[in-house]
């Protein structure tokens, strides 16, 4: 099976200016996405998509190719998909597997990338693959929509009340892998189609970079991480 890892990198960012470029615990974001692709085993290429120069200048220092984006592309509004479409096309090698690591969600260990890539080299009929986490306390039973009156509307009443450990767990995604098969995806257009399966990771590496206030966080988990704390 060959396998595409494609590590998606724009310029620009309202939330979090220059981000992929900002330095945490002393690395460029994205320089954590291009380490732990390139320790993988299972990735036959990895390339990043960028519309710029600097993030290709970085690309290049820590040895992975990279792909120049096209501006209608690298928009706040541009989908994800689009960029994908872009990549394959400008490759001579066709791949059977597209794995996309957001440089935003940095906290991924090579074992994760590899280990959904074995999902599909055992289950044939398989198509897509999400990393999720399990959310413990930041559940729906603790989540109200808030009425003109102020008043707190529950999501589900019958679960207001119950114990965190009563709960039935749900999961929601860390941004930190998704998997496609490259047929699938050309055929459906999405990187996340309507089947799937879940890849679970632990809740202790959940990073995922929107603010300012999130890349404070990633820093510190960050460090952590490297002391094999996480």
């Amino acid at each position: 099976m060959k396998v595409l890892g494609i590590i998606p990198a724009r310029g620009g960012s309202k939330g979090v200016p220059r981000k992929n470029l900002r330095l945490v615990d002393g690395q460029p974001l994205i320089s954590y996405s291009i380490q732990k692709a390139k320790e993988s085993k299972l990735l036959t290429d990895i390339i990043v998509s960028s519309d710029s120069d600097e993030i290709i200048k970085v690309s290049k220092e820590y040895q992975c190719e990279s792909l120049k984006r096209c501006d209608e592309n690298a928009q706040d509004d541009s989908k994800i998909e689009i960029t994908i479409l872009e990549v394959i096309n400008s490759l001579k090698t066709r791949y059977d597997l597209i794995i996309l690591l957001q440089p935003t969600a940095p906290i991924r260990e090579s074992e994760d990338i590899d280990n959904v890539i074995r999902m599909f080299l055992v289950d044939d009929d398989l198509k897509c693959v999400v990393s999720v986490i399990a959310l413990e306390d930041i559940h729906p039973a603790r989540m109200y929509n808030i009425s003109k009156e102020k008043t707190l509307v529950s999501l589900n009443k019958k679960l207001e009340s119950k114990r965190r450990q009563d709960l039935q767990p749900v999961f929601i995604r860390n941004g930190a892998i998704y998997a496609v098969k490259t047929a699938a995806f050309l055929n459906e257009k999405k990187i996340i189609l309507p089947t799937k399966k879940a890849y679970i990771m632990p809740e202790s590496k959940w990073a995922n970079v929107d603010t300012e206030r999130d890349l404070l966080i990633t820093e510190v988990l960050i460090k952590e991480w490297k002391k094999g704390n996480l």
